[in-house]
């Protein structure tokens, strides 16, 4: 890809980028929300046609119609967002306008289909039944399921967009035992992501965009992850472990929970949470936490236990009584349960204090307007307008705007969910200074996040959970990767003992 230029509507996403790709290669291709990596392989993929700028593919120019004509030319690309469709089996998914069919293509050939399916499967050593209704999978099997599915197409160029956002350790290990099966297959592979450390465990060479334009292309194994930082944001970012709690040993305990029970992964919680603390949550995958974060907050039903919000019982059936009650929630799904995606972004910055913007019966359209540009300020979002539709933002933007919409709402207890999934390293700062800003302005944060170092980073205290109980607290000064993961499996390994 030579000179890419790309523009929408006053934003000018490209600035004649230059991309290239080697058979049997991985490319890292990284850069803040908003750089332009994902329109860059829409262009590749068809979704979106350049402006200027010249593809070559196999030596010869290459003018991808549609994400169809990509397809059948050998390049294919797997979203972040999962394009499956989960009530069918594995190999229907696979197969899905191509199924096998017999007698004269009247019938389907559901057992040759999942023959098929399971050859394929196992040659790229994925341990799945291809009769399974994929919807009961993991997400990282799921992951697989689709990969598989671009693999069966003969792909010359697997285009992978935060594959491993949702993965366990383990799954990443598999992804990557297979990423690299394709490698020496001759599959060349773009891979984008945010999580550096992995860029130089499995990429050759890496390309770094920032505001739409290429700022360098090095061999991986040749840079730091540091410089990467660098490029990417065009500032030093230091990522230093927190190592003391900056909350007072007497501080108000603003929320106490105490054994709280719902379903299956909320076993018996109790715990406490004080006025100017970020208390980090931690655990795998499945551990429960998210789940202890629903019930707090009334999404779930809670079958017992108390909930007291400053010093007081506090009854909370539904979320619209949690926010009564200062508590706000970010979800992990942002784009299912924290942001209404067709609408602008102004719209969704006042979401949760609608009746705060009225005139008797009316919307007060400037003064919505004037607090949405207040916001987009503080925050930093890369919009062209508060008009713009939110679901045309990058994921750190509009994880900004789900920041936007309960700042403005003035909640005292937030509870963060993976606040920086799927968001950029500078992106990830202005989180981390932001939520810190609150902490020092006497706000309280719940913080639920996978990522160890984020936990290390951000945390006055960490919580451990596992198999939906509580099974570790530790204050920040004592807690490290390896006593937090002794205690995330901690039951896990009683329950194999007992076994």
């Amino acid at each position: 890809m030579r000179t890419i230029d790309k523009r929408f509507s006053g934003v000018h996403a490209l600035k004649e980028v230059d991309f290239s790709l080697n058979a049997g290669e991985i490319h890292a291709l990284v850069g803040e929300n908003g750089a332009g990596k994902s329109t860059l392989m829409k262009i590749l993929t068809g979704i979106h046609q350049r402006d200027a700028g010249d593809i070559y593919y196999l030596n010869r120019p290459f003018d991808p119609r549609n994400p169809g004509h990509a397809l059948e030319m050998g390049i294919g690309i797997i979203h972040q967002e999962l394009n499956m469709m989960d009530h069918l089996t594995v190999a229907e998914n696979i197969f899905i306008g191509r199924e096998d069919t017999r007698s004269g293509g009247v019938f389907l050939d559901k057992r040759g289909q999942n023959e098929r399916a399971a050859d394929l499967l196992s040659r790229l050593g994925m341990n799945i039944d291809p009769t399974a209704t994929l919807g009961r999978l993991s997400v990282g099997k799921q992951q697989m399921v689709e990969i598989a599915k671009a693999v069966s197409r003969r792909l010359e160029i697997l285009i992978l967009d935060e594959p491993t956002a949702a993965l366990t350790d383990a799954e990443i290990d598999e992804l990557f035992t297979i990423m690299t099966d394709l490698k020496n297959r001759g599959v060349g592979m773009i891979h984008i992501s945010h999580r550096l450390d992995e860029i130089h465990r499995i990429t050759d060479r890496v390309t770094v965009l920032r505001d739409g334009e290429s700022v360098g292309t090095r061999v991986t194994s040749e840079i730091t992850k540091e410089e990467i930082i660098n490029l990417m944001v065009g500032r030093t970012i230091y990522e230093e472990p927190k190592s003391a709690s900056s909350v007072p040993p007497d501080a108000e305990v603003v929320l106490r929970v105490t054994g709280l029970n719902a379903g299956p992964m909320v076993r018996d919680i109790s715990f406490e949470l004080k006025r100017g603390e970020i208390l980090g949550f931690a655990g795998l995958i499945g551990a429960g936490r998210s789940e202890t974060a629903r019930a707090i907050f009334g999404a779930d039903e809670v079958q017992s236990g108390r909930i007291e919000i400053g010093g007081a019982p506090t009854s909370i059936q539904s979320p619209v009584d949690a926010v009564a009650h200062g508590l706000a929630y970010l979800s992990e799904d942002r784009k299912r349960y924290g942001l209404a995606l067709n609408l602008d972004v102004k719209d969704n910055v006042v979401m949760a204090t609608y009746r705060d913007f009225t005139n008797g019966p009316f919307l007060a359209k400037r003064k919505i307007s004037d607090a949405a540009h207040q916001y987009v300020n503080r925050l930093a979002i890369k919009t062209p307008s508060v008009d713009q539709l939110v679901r045309n933002l990058s994921g750190g933007n509009q994880q900004k705007v789900v920041l936007a919409k309960w700042l403005i709402r003035n909640c005292d207890i937030l509870i963060f969910d993976e606040p920086t999934r799927g968001i950029d390293v500078g992106a990830k700062s202005e989180i981390y200074h932001l939520m810190n800003e609150l902490a020092g302005q006497g706000k309280s944060i719940i913080m639920i996040s996978s990522e160890l170092p984020e936990i290390l980073r951000m945390s006055d205290r960490v919580i451990v959970m596992c198999e939906g109980r509580i099974t570790g607290e530790l204050d920040i000064s004592e807690a490290t990767q390896e006593s937090i993961m002794h205690c995330a499996t901690m039951r896990t390994q009683e329950t194999l003992t007992r076994s």
